[in-house]
């Protein structure tokens, strides 16, 4: 009974935040320590292992939905992966509270800088993006994955809206991104040998099922709807994140 539950919440998860433009390896990560009791290395591990091959499936399937914005993708991405690098090779020495504070803070001022944005209508349309705020938004998407062994899904997602990407273009460019940065981060940390294999395949699974599912999702829902609902919710969910991670 414990495969289907994993198979099943490995599908939920997927199947939510390939939705949204996560990469779900910080929730897996708060599942994998708080539920099934992993030590924070092999939790981090595992869940960059269950989250990869479901951000690689979504990717595939938001590409041939034909909704990723490579042009600023590869900005956040080239931004990234150095970062994601340095991150893992800094994380023995980095202090975990300040690292806490820091990602607190930015998750905070995400979340805002998007409601804001709502407030004042000047998100509607698809805008020019600014080539130094997609670096910065990859460059801190790179450390949580390399420091932490998240996805660093916040960020991009919150970036990409912030630059003015309506929620479905959002999501497919932040899966394509994540891809990038995920399997950089996993490569270090499969050199550690700290992967849970029982409980992370069955979670794989269940996530690569549920990213097959999502950009069909996506790409047949009502986009003003989607963008109205799913914007404040991503803010709201950023800023609670933030102050809950410092409680």
């Amino acid at each position: 009974m414990v495969w289907i539950t994993l198979l099943v919440t490995g599908f939920l998860v997927g199947l939510f935040v390939l939705s949204t433009g996560g990469g779900g390896a910080a929730v897996y990560l708060g599942l994998l320590t708080t539920v099934f009791h992993l030590s924070p290395a092999v939790a981090a591990a595992t869940s960059l292992f269950t989250a990869f091959p479901s951000l690689l499936v979504g990717a595939y399937g938001h590409y041939r939905t034909g909704q990723i914005h490579f042009r600023v993708g590869n900005q956040m991405l080239l931004a990234a992966i150095p970062a994601t690098i340095v991150g893992a090779l800094l994380s023995p020495v980095i202090p975990q509270k300040l690292y806490t504070w820091l990602v607190a803070a930015i998750l905070l001022l995400l979340g805002v800088q998007i409601l804001v944005k709502i407030l004042i209508k000047s998100a509607q349309r698809p805008a020019k993006h600014k080539s130094l705020q997609a670096v910065l938004y990859g460059i801190v998407s790179g450390l949580m994955v390399g420091v932490a062994g998240l996805s660093g899904g916040g960020p991009i997602i919150a970036g990409l809206l912030a630059l003015g990407l309506d929620m479905v273009p959002a999501a497919a460019t932040s899966a394509y991104v994540l891809v990038g940065t995920s399997f950089v981060g996993l490569l270090f940390h499969l050199s550690a040998n700290n992967i849970d294999w029982s409980i992370g395949i069955c979670l794989m699974i269940g996530a690569v099922l549920g990213a097959i599912c999502a950009p069909r999702l996506l790409a047949k829902g009502n986009p003003q709807k989607l963008n109205a609902i799913m914007k404040p919710l991503m803010a709201l969910l950023l800023i609670v994140m933030g102050v809950k991670m410092v409680l």
